[in-house]
């Protein structure tokens, strides 16, 4: 498989490294705008930019012919932009908040707790996600994935990073140096607490992911999600 690189900082290197020890070539890579030309050579795209590239460069690839793997946050209020172009252009399309084949167990894990404890309201949930300081966006699409699943189970209606009203449901974002990725979701009440964590211990899980991903999406159309690459649920 020839893979286009669509941004290439720390995630674009390890990807590269990956698919490269798993028998992949690395037909293009950049960090500056391009063409749909520009992956001419290319089976598929795996999308690792900025918030405000992303779109863009989705959709390049989609004009290319070829499928794109999205792994940027931040950008998600024109998720449905980039799905509908997708398919109105006969594309195949991925977009996850994280590829991380243990991530996406403890989303799965994180919406049965959200479902079995949704209806006893004398529990209060939180979560608190922790990144590395060069992470741009707050909170992380990995802890905004955990928030909608908690929301879809329960009586809270939205999140927010600041202090909750009734209803809502706070993230907390910290930033510290060196720390690949750390998502806590806790229930606390008067007279206990639970507490379901990820901790990444390094991005090979972020990439690895990636490519299998890609792996996957070769050869199909449409727009998709991890659970369809892993066949979960």
């Amino acid at each position: 498989m020839n893979i286009a690189l669509l941004g290439y900082g720390k995630m674009g290197k390890m990807i590269e490294q990956i698919a490269i020890d798993r028998g992949h070539s690395i037909s293009f890579k950049t960090n500056d705008p391009f063409s749909a030309n520009d992956l001419a050579s290319s089976d598929i795209a795996i999308d690792f930019s900025l918030p405000d590239a992303a779109v863009s460069n989705i959709k390049s690839a989609i004009d290319a012919g070829i499928p794109v793997i999205s792994g940027t946050t931040g950008w998600l209020d024109s998720y449905d932009e980039a799905v509908n172009y997708c398919n109105s252009h006969d594309g195949a399309f991925i977009y996850a908040s994280n590829f991380s084949l243990g991530v996406n167990i403890f989303f799965e894990v994180n919406n049965l707790l959200a479902k079995l404890i949704g209806t006893h309201e004398d529990y209060k949930a939180d979560i608190e996600e922790i990144h590395h300081t060069q992470k741009l966006d707050a909170p992380s699409g990995t802890a905004i994935t955990l928030a909608e699943g908690v929301i879809e189970n329960t009586e809270y209606t939205k999140w927010t990073l600041d202090e909750p009203k009734a209803k809502e449901l706070q993230i907390e974002a910290k930033r510290i140096e060196n720390v690949p990725g750390t998502h806590e979701v806790n229930y606390n009440s008067e007279v206990d607490s639970i507490s379901i964590k990820h901790t990444a211990h390094n991005r090979k899980g972020f990439a690895l992911g990636a490519v299998v991903a890609a792996e996957w999406l070769i050869g199909k159309k449409g727009v998709f999600t991890m659970k369809d690459v892993l066949n979960i649920g």
